[in-house]
């Protein structure tokens, strides 16, 4: 049942809307109205109510006909994370409001939660919020906000009672990034670009309508956004031979080289392949709802070999490796960047930093997948207002 109705809602579609023929927006809006953004959201809100296996099957049919996932690329953080957490807790209104135009590209969206005292300890973050009426007000820095000069929208986690612990005391909402008292400077990263930025927040005042969840519950709802997060980075399907392992490839045909350098991409165009097919196969899996733990496998496992791919390439082509094009000063006008291989090499280092360290990525595996025991958490109960910071 399931499939005819995927399969009539595609059809549908594309009967209507040409996707090489609209301008790329309409047609997610429309592809949003047939139920295809999500597949495994309400009816009503982008999707069909059917397994996230699905999605596959939509993605795969949309592109042979000539559209684009450009949206996603550009909108990875809404779509990927913001998407579901407002499907999973927001209200009807909500829902109605932000999930339609972030589908589109029509509004951007950013992630606030890291801060300079709590980086992967998010639960440690001190942002303050505090009820005044039905608004709330808010102080405090988050920074490599990626994006966040792009972005209309945010998804904020504060601390709204310091007196319970940490996990216990967060709110989360969703920041108006052109509200008074919201200022975003611009983090220069070893690329010469500043796609990372650190978030300001003075007397900002968010009404009590934008809360996402119960007061207090913000972890639940963080986790949410954070367990997605894994799963739309370590998740993205390409297809076979594309990416960073494509370029080597393309680099490999164009120069040529020894058994020595074939072997060594050889090995690494297997481990892609590997990782390509290991995500298909998640996502048919995934059931709805917070995914588990297995886009941690996916994201850890693309980002070292992310490097990997790209050590190979610059050492391939010996000293001009080392010749970076310019590290002139820019913040990107679009989330994504105009890629060079050298660019490409500087840039893949902060892949096992973003969306969560290697370092985090093997202590979810270790101890949600194969059982081993947890690290020392001594401040756990405490109230957070009594753990100690840096």
């Amino acid at each position: 049942m399931s499939e005819s109705i995927v399969r009539a809602a595609i059809d549908g579609l594309l009967a209507e809307h040409d996707p090489t023929k609209v301008p790329a927006e309409y047609f997610w809006e429309a592809q949003y109205d047939a139920g295809l953004a999500w597949v495994d959201f309400d009816e009503g809100f982008g999707g069909l109510g059917v397994d996230p296996g699905y999605q596959q099957e939509v993605d795969a049919a949309l592109e042979a006909a000539g559209s684009t996932r450009d949206n996603i690329v550009n909108n990875l953080i809404g779509i990927g994370m913001g998407g579901p957490t407002i499907h999973a807790y927001g209200t009807e209104d909500q829902k109605r409001r932000y999930l339609r135009p972030m589908f589109s590209n029509r509004e951007i969206w950013c992630q606030l939660f890291s801060e300079p005292g709590a980086g992967s300890d998010v639960a440690g973050l001190a942002t303050r919020a505090v009820k005044d009426g039905e608004e709330w007000v808010v102080n405090g820095q988050k920074v490599w906000t990626t994006i966040a000069h792009l972005s209309r929208w945010g998804m904020l986690v504060t601390r709204t009672d310091p007196d319970a612990p940490k996990h216990q005391g967060m709110t989360y909402f969703i920041l108006d990034m052109e509200a008074a008292g919201v200022e975003v400077r611009p983090l220069r990263q070893m690329t010469g670009e500043a796609e990372f930025n650190e978030v300001y927040l003075t007397d900002v005042r968010i009404p009590d309508t934008d809360r996402l969840g119960e007061v207090g519950d913000g972890w639940r709802v963080a986790l949410t956004t954070l367990m997605n997060e894994r799963v739309a980075i370590g998740s993205i399907i390409r297809p076979r031979q594309s990416g960073a392992i494509g370029e080597a490839v393309a680099l490999w045909k164009e120069r040529g080289g020894d058994a020595a350098d074939r072997d060594a991409l050889s090995k690494l165009w297997i481990e892609a392949e590997v990782n390509r097919l290991t995500a298909i196969r998640a996502g048919q899996n995934r059931s709805k709802g917070t995914p588990g733990p297995e886009g941690s496998t996916g994201k850890l496992q693309g980002a070292e070999l992310n490097k990997r791919v790209y050590e190979w390439a610059v050492n391939f082509i010996g000293p001009e490796g080392m010749l970076f094009p310019s590290y002139e000063y820019r913040a990107p006008d679009e989330s994504r960047i105009e890629r060079d291989l050298r660019w490409s090499f500087l840039r893949s280092r902060a892949n096992s930093i973003e969306g969560g360290t290697t370092e985090i990525m093997k202590n979810i595996l270790g101890e949600r997948v194969l059982g081993l025991p947890g690290e020392p958490r001594v401040d756990k109960d405490l109230p957070w207002s009594e753990v100690p910071r840096s």
